[in-house]
């Protein structure tokens, strides 16, 4: 049995889909992330936590190298090594040999055999990259439409370089990493979130992830989120607004000033403009990311009635009324 339960780590069932895997991970690493929860150690240390448990269960062969092998799932390549049921031959110190044979069901056994009277030198790691990791990152709509920078503190682990990465010292366990072969730390990064980010996007930081045991360091990944707007709503590239348009206007024509991300436009308004009609601003969207060219903003007249009428108004509008019966 594992002496870490990965999958009860993240909540999810042994036979969670990775769609499910992801999901669970997301929602507790915004939940412990160090940020939200600053000077929390417990909340620190689950969150280093998931993220182990999400490293391994994220990538298929080591998912399924811990269903195996459990906890000690970094060994089964040399358990594979090993055929069931055949003499595994260690020639160790002063040439004396040592014969192991076992079964598939005796992992522990297997584990202590094969590593016992392995002689006194340290064993190393085999290079491997790092993996990727994922950031939450929640931005304005104005951030997402100009672009911004953000300054992170990650949790990364580091091959341990007492061990160089093995876990293991002349045949007992890493007293600096406790064996697992890593060591933690934090550290600050800048990154830049370009413009036209929307929710859901995931900007990829290249070699910024987890670093690799003698190989290329992971990907850092940014899940954005937008906040939403006070008065403009996005869909896809495009921007929706509201513009209060006073009846007078509406019936005479006019000008009323629209909002966007730049600043206040000027939207000309041709006499006797309905309720509810809208005008496209072409170019004054979102910017497409990744490519050039902008959506359009769409301002949808919305007209605003007179109120706290004076005697002489009221008089005009019931001669209107006379004028053009309902």
């Amino acid at each position: 049995m594992a002496k870490k339960d990965y999958y009860e780590m993240l909540g999810v069932k042994r036979n969670a889909s990775e769609p499910e895997i992801k999901q669970a991970y997301r929602r507790l690493a915004r939940k412990h992330h160090p940020d939200v929860n600053p000077d929390d150690k417990s909340a620190e240390a689950k969150f280093k936590e998931i993220n182990e448990a999400y490293e391994v269960l994220s990538d298929k062969e080591n998912r399924k190298k811990y269903d195996q092998f459990g906890d000690r799932w970094q060994y089964a390549d040399q358990f594979a090594r090993a055929q069931p049921q055949t003499p595994f031959r260690d020639f160790g110190q002063g040439g004396r040999t040592t014969s192991f044979h076992f079964g598939g069901d005796d992992l522990g056994s297997l584990f202590d055999e094969l590593f016992r009277g392995a002689g006194p030198a340290t064993r190393r790691a085999q290079p491997r990259r790092g993996r990727d990791i994922e950031s939450p990152v929640e931005v304005t709509l104005e951030e997402a439409y100009h672009g911004t920078n953000r300054t992170l503190s990650l949790q990364v682990e580091e091959p341990c370089a007492s061990c160089q990465g093995s876990g293991w010292i002349q045949n007992v366990p890493c007293a600096t990493c406790q064996g697992a072969g890593a060591v933690a730390r934090r550290k600050r990064l800048e990154v830049k979130i370009p413009a036209g980010v929307r929710t859901g996007s995931r900007v990829r930081i290249a070699g910024k992830g987890q670093p690799g045991y003698g190989g290329a360091s992971g990907n850092l990944y940014l899940v954005i989120s937008v906040k939403p707007h006070r008065s403009l709503e996005r869909r896809g590239d495009n921007l929706y607004v509201d513009v209060p348009v006073p009846l007078t206007i509406a019936m005479l024509g006019g000008e009323v000033q629209v909002p966007t991300l730049k600043g206040k436009l000027a939207l000309k308004i041709p006499a006797e403009t309905q309720n509810g009609r809208s005008f496209r601003l072409a170019g004054q969207g979102m910017p497409h990311l990744g490519s050039s060219g902008r959506g359009d903003l769409l301002a949808r007249v919305n007209i605003v009635l007179p109120t706290k009428l004076s005697p002489k108004e009221k008089e005009l509008f019931r001669q209107l009324n006379e004028l053009r019966p309902t």
